[in-house]
């Protein structure tokens, strides 16, 4: 079977929790073809060649005029229709090769916040809920570029919440039009956008509906005005503005999808801009890891390179560890959504309902790798600041603007915190609807944690056995947890969002250290262990680092609503299910350090 048709026929979303999952199940970024290599190699050209020696030029523009000229040579090279079908003037990539271009153009800093607003959450949601006419009308000006787009959903008191928007829509009296009037926000491209996609609800006869319907607006409708770009503490040369609508008058024929429907449009649009942030943070990661290592091997101190002192060693490696973690989970879940939506395809669905439901199918894991790809940007920036030390805090070092921009993705495409609660909660209501059997797994590990430990072993001597066990266990722990709390609070588990963060900590660890466990496994029957002793080292350490997370997490957990006897059990399960075989960390940081530090790059 092949590789596809396997994860077609077993891999559901969230599923990873309950079910074990084999190496040949999972795409590994080596496995890009040739093609796809060129392509982000011409997206890392671009970078080099436009964007990188502009950047405090971009920074300091007074206007949106210079980004606005970047997208335009961007889309000359076919970078703003990667995922626009050919029909309509772009090059139909599937997901996971767009989440290539995603990565390859995250190091581009203000310019890849406009990049990625144009090219997803801009053009997507024509992609995938506009009518025949409209995708006809305004995907092949998008895809080249000579139209730029821009999302306009948040409002002042409208964020996280976002179907509380307060903008309103009203059918004019000959019934040609609807009449927008409204405020909003933090608005990506602002300033230079010819088209906006709008979220309003209907106002008629005197009632507002209940859910948002979105709108494609043209800047020609009239009837927009704009503030000044906001002041921000980082990605200064995005275009960020607040927008007014005050009587614009948009055609009947530009309501996107059906009436009603903009919110399911949001929350979908979404589940795309996380998954591809991720990548996006992780493009941005490597270049920030690659300018520590060159810095390290430059900085002199004591008579030698900072490279050879161990602790500078260590945040190299770790740097490595947690960017190599990122990149094995998300191209799992690129390549997962991949696989069902060419299984939805062959069941006769169009192509955009196939990625629609494809999407939404493995939205707990596009939420997981929002929350770690952003995290994980936060750490290697963080850490190259320290390893340039007093130059990482001084404006003229790459390392000052690396810092300021990292930090937006944590509150980009819902903050890290309703993220979090979106893991869990998919989890549950999945399971409560019987699509996922959480209950079973969860009931059948509280009887185990009241029997004898089987300290016996009869597994198979494979490799990665010992270390598959873990995760096994790592699992328990998380259903452990889980099943007690819904037992706990039923349905008031929503007010415990300090236990279910702390669940979904448990979560995205488990599920990160399995794609790299799972990673390295594939790179060794591909090409053999002698070649991946440090992808091992980074496995290990990666596992290691997990289990203590999840042992920290649960511990949290556990001690905010068991007592006496239950706490008592329920800790004792807990550590039985977090025991990892010890291992010599240090040794494998430098091995990892020592090979970045030789080739003076990021390497893996």
């Amino acid at each position: 079977m092949s590789v596809a048709a396997e994860n077609q026929t077993s891999i559901k979303g969230g599923e990873f929790l309950i079910k074990e999952t084999s190496a040949s199940q999972i795409f590994i970024p080596e496995e890009f073809n040739e093609e796809q290599r060129m392509i982000a190699d011409t997206c890392r050209d671009f970078l080099s060649k436009e964007v990188w020696p502009r950047l405090d030029e971009i920074d300091q523009a007074k206007s949106p005029a210079l980004i606005s000229e970047l997208m335009d040579k961007a889309g000359e090279l076919g970078l703003l229709g990667t995922a626009v079908p050919e029909e309509f003037g772009g090059f139909g990539m599937n997901f996971n090769t767009s989440m290539l271009v995603a990565e390859a153009t995250g190091a581009g800093n203000s310019f890849s916040v406009a990049l990625s607003a144009h090219t997803g959450i801009g053009t997507l949601p024509i992609l995938y809920y506009g009518d025949d006419s409209q995708k006809t009308k305004y995907l092949p000006k998008l895809a080249t570029g000579e139209w730029k787009a821009a999302y306009c959903l948040t409002e002042p008191d409208s964020g996280s919440d976002a179907n509380s928007g307060k903008t309103k829509a009203r059918l004019s009296g000959d019934g040609t039009h609807y009449v927008i009037d409204g405020q909003k926000m933090w608005i990506t491209n602002g300033g230079f956008a010819d088209v906006f996609i709008v979220f309003a609800k209907i106002e008629e006869n005197g009632q507002t509906d209940k859910n948002l319907t979105a709108f494609i607006i043209e800047k020609s409708f009239g009837g927009i005005t704009m503030n000044e770009p906001e002041h921000k503490m980082g990605i200064k040369g995005s275009d960020t503005r607040q927008l007014f609508f005050n009587d614009c008058r948009v055609p009947v024929e530009n309501m996107l999808s059906e009436r009603g429907n903009g919110f399911k449009i949001a929350v979908n649009i979404l589940n795309i801009g996380r998954i591809k942030l991720a990548a996006a943070a992780l493009g941005g990661a490597k270049r920030v890891a690659s300018q520590a290592i060159q810095y390290a091997n430059e900085r002199k101190q004591f008579g030698t390179a900072i490279a050879n002192f161990g602790a500078i060693k260590h945040k190299l490696a770790e740097m490595a560890v947690q960017m190599f973690a990122t990149e094995s989970a998300a191209y799992r879940v690129g390549q997962n959504i991949d696989d069902l939506i060419q299984a939805f395809k062959e069941k006769g669905m169009n192509d955009a309902e196939a990625k629609l439901k494809a999407l939404e199918e493995f939205a707990i894991e596009c939420a997981i790798m929002k929350v770690h790809g952003s995290e994980v940007l936060d750490f290697v920036v963080d850490e190259g600041v320290q390893v340039y030390g007093g130059m990482g805090f001084s404006a003229d070092a790459p390392m000052d603007r690396a810092y300021r921009d990292s930090r937006i993705n944590r509150i980009f495409e819902g903050t890290n915190e309703i993220n979090r609660l979106l893991v869990v909660d998919m989890l549950l209501k999945r399971a409560m609807k019987g699509q996922l059997d959480l209950m079973g797994p969860a009931t059948a590990v509280g009887k185990e944690i009241l029997s004898i430990p089987d300290f016996s072993s009869d597994e198979e001597e494979t490799l990665f056995a010992a270390e598959k066990k873990v995760i096994k266990n790592l699992k328990k722990a998380a259903l452990m947890i889980a099943g007690a709390a819904v037992q706990k609070f039923m349905m008031k588990l929503s007010e415990e969002q300090e236990i279910i963060m702390n669940l979904a900590d448990m979560v995205i660890e488990i599920y990160v250290a399995e794609s790299v466990l799972l990673r390295v496994e594939k790179r060794i029957e591909l090409q053999g262990a002698d070649a991946n002793a440090l992808t091992k080292d980074i496995a290990l350490i990666y596992l290691n680092r997990a289990v203590e997370k999840v042992n920290n997490a649960g511990r949290a957990a556990i001690t905010s609503f068991a007592e006496s006897d239950e706490l008592r059990v329920m800790l004792m399960g807990l550590k039985r299910f977090t025991k990892v075989e010890p291992a010599n960390l240090k040794d494998a940081r430098r091995r990892i350090a020592d090979e970045l530090i030789a080739r003076n790059d990021y390497v893996f």
